[in-house]
């Protein structure tokens, strides 16, 4: 149940803020600083949460969709790039389930702006294809570069 705590905090200016203890959804305690006078705990409780889902929404949006960039400053247009940018992310996870690939949607997209405007069979094959070696890397090259020192020093 969450309780209010009200205190005047000083510095610049004195301004009178509510201190409000509450658990969140996994029963972790949350303290809440806030001016709102005219709302009692609960309700300021409910509104933490539900902007606490908006900016894990946004924290999901920045991890996997990649908009670097809103190109308008209306909200329409900030609400359009946001629902062109899901579309498309939706769209790749249904091709990547759709074939069954192991490729990421990173690697999907990639190929997508590179064979855009080439026949789909030849993306087709890029999609299906598994490479089939299984590389060792550096060593192979650091033993050929310790095989060139004994070379040398011999």
């Amino acid at each position: 149940m969450p309780t209010f705590a009200n205190f005047i905090l000083f510095g610049l200016r004195r301004t009178a803020l509510s201190w409000i203890e509450t658990v969140d959804s996994e029963g972790n305690p949350i303290r809440i600083v806030t001016n709102r006078f005219d709302l009692d705990a609960e309700e300021i409780g409910e509104i933490y949460r539900s902007r606490w889902k908006i900016e894990l929404f946004f924290k999901w949006l920045k991890q996997h969709v990649k908009i670097k960039t809103f190109y308008g400053t209306s909200d329409k247009a900030v609400h359009n790039q946001i629902l062109i940018a899901l579309i498309a992310y939706c769209l790749l996870l249904l091709i990547k389930m759709e074939i069954q690939t192991r490729h990421s949607l990173l690697q999907i997209s990639r190929f997508l702006i590179i064979l855009l405007w080439k026949d789909h069979r030849e993306w087709m094959t890029h999609m299906l294809y598994q490479s089939q070696r299984t590389s060792r890397g550096r060593q192979k090259r650091r033993n050929l570069v310790d095989q060139s020192l004994c070379a040398v020093s011999v």
